[in-house]
């Protein structure tokens, strides 16, 4: 896919719902986030997300009783190569603030948000669309990506 192409040798940042289409096998989502997680495998990209992610992706597991799919977001998410998961620092967290303050994002995506821009990272996976546009960093919402033929 052209788009993730264009995203090698940088830094992404990953929101939660790519990870879940991913690692739940959302047939909608897949064409576009298999792409992307297999070119971060292979090194082309690195990705970096937020320890929120854990809290965001483990609820539904939990929920249920599923602990294998609890163990295997950890496991993604905690001991991938070209996966990064960042602790909120103070530093994370006050920038997190001056995004929620500027643009009235809401406290987990200003965490994401942050963490992104703190790795210096070029781009945001989401698949939120109400995320406004951010200085530096390319928003790139799934369902807004066209598909392939």
């Amino acid at each position: 896919m052209e788009w993730v192409k264009k995203l090698y040798g940088t830094v992404v940042g990953l929101d939660t719902a790519p990870l879940i289409y991913f690692v739940e096998e959302r047939l909608a989502y897949l064409p576009f986030v298999d792409p992307f997680f297999e070119a971060v495998e292979r090194g082309e990209i690195q990705a970096i997300t937020s320890t929120l992610i854990l809290t965001e992706v483990l609820v539904h597991p939990y929920k249920h009783g599923d602990l294998g799919l609890a163990q295997q977001y950890s496991r993604i998410l905690l001991n991938s190569q070209n996966l990064k998961t960042i602790a909120v620092s103070p530093e994370i967290a006050s920038k997190a603030a001056r995004l929620r303050a500027a643009y009235g994002v809401k406290t987990p995506d200003s965490i994401q948000l942050a963490t992104a821009l703190d790795a210096n990272a070029s781009a945001f996976l989401t698949n939120d669309g109400d995320l406004p546009s951010i200085p530096g960093l390319q928003i790139i919402v799934l369902s807004r990506i066209p598909a392939q033929p």
